[in-house]
């Protein structure tokens, strides 16, 4: 990191010019003072009982606790980890080494019971599943292979970045440069896209991709005499809301490895405990029920008559029902993996199971984590796929309305999606953080409040004056937190803050430049007023950041456009 031109080792020479001009410029100016403990316990005697206090008040703080209305809703982690912790519903040492895993999984209400002893366990899922056999399904490869080359770069993004990036308007807009543009189709084949073997692949053969069928090609199709009478575009249309169908076909079959080889598996399970394996596989099987009942109505309109007229009423029917269950399933994904690789890396009979499990026919070299991702590669192409058909569809159509509605809830589904991840990260940085704040000599504070983020954090240099006669200047390093709604000055000491001082924010705190060639202090120098703090008293402190940008951007964070120069 870039060092500030001042030197420290110069202001020992100009102690008496600083803090002479300090004086003529602020009068009763903060500025730090070294003390011996036993001169701060003369001067704070309620510093220790202070901290008593401030126990018990976290105490009081613990019993406030909220519960979530629904999957999708924002929840107040660190309520739901105390209420679990009180009702002995989650034994988490037991569970999990990594903390932020469950500290913000999201828990559908209905896969839960309670057993005879009052302790809450997971209980399986009720079938789900309608008696419906889709006539395509078997026309289709997995859809891992019916996508695969997005599905491969998908896959290397999420080890590379949070999930929130990869289901942004940009991100869906990139898909269709990749999935072809001039027919934006996720069909691929051995001719457009040949199958390559990358270091990330499940395994090092080629997978092996199975030509689809197209709409022109079914029987029902050619023995009607439609292809005579349409022209190309009704065609490419057709085509279209027939690619709608194979891939959810595709997509359905997909899934139906996942829950009935993996889920289903008796060995898997045995390896694992009943909240891992409930975490494990989420609300999968209903998502597979979901997808089994909308490929249902769409082969049943199919079977109406092979020129199909919309498909948009189709998806309106069933957006609330994948909106309840793609919101908190892809909330949750990244959470998932970090579990995968937790029991791969420490759990020995976990992987023996697995790897017998993914080396069967029915996975055709694919591996769990490729199936478990499954409905996030599906919703974030559902818009793609919609969009190909409004562009076929012409204006005067009784289906545009219909077609952009369900563009519309798509989206709104995809934006839900990106929310409960970014909302999860963020709740995750909280619980993180928590953990490693000391408020030794302050009053403590509940970090993980619904609603708070962390804004922006970054080390500083205060000045302190040392000794009272023939006095000194001097810097300490400090650390600033700065959420959404609360200012945080720490001393960091190993990986850990003792909190020096803490306010509310923005409404206790204003910043001004300084004119640090008049005073003699390094130009990267701010002055920060605190209106209530934890010394009692208002103070204004002078910091320096360690570069120029460092200045800017805390400069525009804490002043909220407010700052001034003096």
């Amino acid at each position: 990191m870039a060092q500030s031109d001042y030197r420290e080792e110069n202001l020992s020479s100009s102690s008496s010019s600083i803090i002479a001009n300090l004086h003529s410029y602020f009068g009763n100016i903060h500025v730090p003072t070294t003390h011996t403990r036993e001169q701060l316990s003369a001067e704070f005697p309620t510093l220790e009982t202070d901290g008593a206090q401030d126990s018990g008040a976290l105490d009081e703080s613990d019993d406030s606790l909220q519960q979530h209305e629904d999957n999708s809703s924002a929840i107040d982690i660190s309520s739901a980890m105390r209420s679990v912790a009180l009702k002995g519903t989650w034994n988490l040492a037991k569970m999990l080494s990594v903390p932020k895993l469950l500290s913000v999984l999201i828990v559908d209400d209905e896969d839960q019971d309670t057993n005879a002893a009052g302790e809450g366990e997971p209980v399986e899922e009720e079938e789900w599943s309608v008696s419906f056999q889709s006539k395509y399904i078997q026309f289709f490869p997995l859809y891992q292979d019916y996508c695969l080359q997005a599905v491969k770069n998908d896959l290397h993004s999420l080890d590379r970045s949070f999930l929130s990036e990869l289901i942004t308007p940009l991100y869906l807009q990139g898909l269709q440069f990749r999935l072809g543009p001039s027919s934006h189709s996720e069909t691929t084949s051995p001719q457009s896209h040949p199958a390559e073997a990358t270091p990330s692949s499940p395994s090092a053969h080629p997978i092996r991709v199975t030509p689809c069928t197209l709409w022109q090609d079914l029987d029902e199709v050619k023995e009607s005499g439609l292809l005579c009478s349409l022209t190309a575009r009704e065609i490419r249309l057709q085509e279209s809301m027939f690619e709608l169908i194979g891939s959810e076909a595709s997509y359905l079959r997909s899934l139906g490895v996942v829950v009935n080889h993996f889920q289903a598996s008796k060995a898997l399970k045995q390896t694992l405990s009943p909240m891992e394996h409930h975490f494990l596989f989420s609300n999968i099987r209903r998502v597979m029920a979901a997808s089994e009942k909308f490929l249902m109505d769409l082969e049943t309109r199919l079977g109406e008559s092979v020129f199909v007229s919309q498909v948009g009423d189709i998806v309106l029917q069933h957006s609330s029902e994948f909106h309840k269950l793609y919101v908190p399933y892809v909330t949750n994904i990244m959470y998932q993996k970090d579990l995968v690789n937790k029991l791969l890396q420490q759990n020995r009979d976990f992987v023996i199971s697995l790897k017998k499990l993914e080396s069967d026919p029915v996975c055709q070299r694919q591996d769990l984590k490729s199936f478990l991702v499954l409905p996030f590669q599906r919703i974030t192409r559902f818009k793609l796929l919609l969009e190909s058909i409004l562009k076929l569809t012409e204006p005067d159509s009784e289906s545009i309305s219909n077609l952009e509605k369900a563009i519309e809830v798509i989206h709104e589904i995809v934006t839900d999606c990106n929310k409960g991840v970014q909302k999860m990260k963020q709740i995750e940085e909280l619980v993180c953080l928590e953990t490693l704040l000391d408020f030794d000599k302050v009053k403590a504070v509940p970090l993980v409040v619904s609603g708070r983020f962390l804004v922006h954090q970054g080390p500083m240099r205060q000045l302190t004056v040392e000794g009272t006669y023939n006095s000194r200047t001097s810097f300490i390093s400090v650390y600033f937190h700065l959420f959404n709604d609360l200012l945080i000055i720490s001393s960091k000491k190993d990986q850990r803050f003792i909190v020096l001082d803490h306010t509310e924010f923005p409404a206790h705190v204003r910043v001004e430049h300084l004119k640090t060639q008049v005073l003699n202090l390094p130009s990267d120098s701010i002055l920060l007023h605190l209106s209530q703090s934890q010394v009692g008293h208002p103070t204004a402190m002078i910091f320096v950041t360690y570069t120029r940008s460092d200045k800017e951007a805390w400069m525009k964070l804490l002043s909220r456009e407010r700052c001034m120069t003096i």
